[in-house]
């Protein structure tokens, strides 16, 4: 049976784009240019890196979503999404392969959108051209073009900017989204693509410029003996937003789904775990093409320093109890950048336990969605009782708050335990 809806790019944001338009009863294909990457796909096993469990990965497929590396598939469709997502190797594509996949099997009429996080004018100056290249249609007047912030996450729950080549085009666009959510009023249209490429990138780069504040404010006042945290819970009371306030981590950890709404999360460790301000692609900052925003950079090198400056409250810690972080046991709880969710993207896990490594500390892990991890090439052992690792470890990293851990136990067994999120209760453990 034809499909309705093909989705070029099953990465971190193809494979939520699939399963919102299976979920809808939307036939649907998803096209990835690794053959092996399809085949796991089709037989239940989504990414090992990605944020889509297999469960749900199992109700696409019975839905009737399958995936493929024949591009001949893209030509019966009426709908094209491009994912361009380069971060899940097997299932993700670039915009340029996904137009040239594209390209030759395009049909008047059809509807095509990227989905990316990309700079101002990539729709029009990146994909249109290899599309009319390829095809022999043109943008606007054979076929349908438009951008749309990717969404990494659940896609029915917030309203979806688009913004179409033409007021055709947006329509168009517009009247998919509302099929898609199932309700057309959840769609804001922009002027244009560039319109709404540009609300992207301010989404995305206002995000890690609130988050590199609140990091910064979190190193002066831990410098100045200053509470934090009553710091933010008094800013919270007035105008400042957002609300709540985020809230400090080794990072700026990866963007929330938007449908969550905006603001309303932490920021997690480093490029790390938990939501934070804005919306989007849980990706870096968005460089404009000139990288004329000096801010963002500025706050992309604050971000980025995080996970050492972790490391290194992390061996202060231990110092203070008259322990040296070589040979150190250290215990990280929650590697994946989300809380809840597989997938290790945007995590500074990985970061933070290579400093340690270098400081000659002994670690071990734990985390539901991970059954085995592996640092610098060698195997991290994974603990089996929470509780019981914790009571024997020197120290004890919480990185992600995954909702099966009993903060408040975890902080009474624990040695020492140092909360990168503010998770734990009141005066329970050490915090950023």
């Amino acid at each position: 049976m034809a499909a309705d809806l093909a989705v070029l790019g099953l990465g971190d944001l193809g494979l939520p784009a699939a399963q919102a338009a299976t979920a809808a009863d939307i036939r649907t294909v998803g096209f990835t240019p690794d053959p092996r990457a399809a085949a796991q796909l089709n037989a239940g096993r989504p990414p090992s890196g990605g944020t889509l469990a297999a469960a749900e990965l199992r109700r696409m497929l019975a839905r009737g979503f399958t995936a493929t590396s024949d591009p001949a598939a893209l030509a019966r469709v009426r709908t094209a999404l491009v994912c361009s997502n380069e971060r899940n190797a097997g299932g993700a594509i670039t915009v340029e392969d996904a137009a040239r996949a594209l390209a030759p099997r395009l049909r008047p009429r059809t509807l095509v959108v990227l989905e990316s996080t990309c700079s101002p004018g990539t729709t029009r100056d990146v994909l249109r051209p290899l599309l009319e290249r390829g095809s022999g249609l043109r943008a606007g007047r054979d076929f349908h073009l438009a951008y749309a912030p990717g969404r990494p996450g659940p896609v029915s729950r917030a309203p979806r900017v688009i913004g179409g080549l033409t007021p055709a085009c947006t329509e168009a666009a517009a009247a998919f989204y509302g099929r898609l959510t199932g309700n057309a009023n959840k769609v804001v249209r922009a002027r244009g693509v560039a319109e709404a490429e540009a609300a992207q990138m301010l989404l995305t780069n206002a995000r890690h410029v609130t988050t590199a504040l609140v990091n910064e404010t979190a190193v002066l006042c831990h410098d100045l003996g200053i509470d934090l945290w009553d710091v933010l819970r008094c800013a919270e009371s007035g105008p400042w937003p957002p609300r709540p306030a985020p809230r400090p981590g080794p990072g700026p950890g990866p963007c929330p789904c938007p449908d969550t709404g905006p603001d309303t999360g932490t920021t997690g460790p480093g490029p790390g775990p938990g939501a934070s301000a804005g919306g989007g692609h849980h990706a870096g900052p968005v460089d404009d093409p000139g990288e004329r925003l000096r801010l963002v950079r500025l706050a992309r090198e604050i971000n980025a320093h995080m996970p050492r400056y972790v490391t290194r409250r992390a061996a202060a810690l231990l110092n203070e109890h008259g322990k040296s972080a070589r040979g150190a046991r250290v215990l990280l709880l929650g590697l994946t950048g989300r809380p809840d969710r597989p997938g290790q993207e945007g995590s500074p896990a990985r970061e933070i336990a290579e400093s340690l490594l270098q400081l000659g500390a002994d670690l071990g892990y734990h985390d539901p969605f991970v059954p085995s991890w592996r640092v610098s090439g060698r195997p991290v052992p994974r603990a089996d009782a929470v509780h019981e690792a914790a009571a024997a470890a020197d120290l004890t990293l919480l990185l992600q708050p995954h909702s099966v851990y009993d903060l408040q136990g975890l902080a009474a067994k624990a040695q020492l335990l140092l909360d990168t999120q503010g998770a734990t209760p009141a005066g329970a453990a050490h915090r950023l």
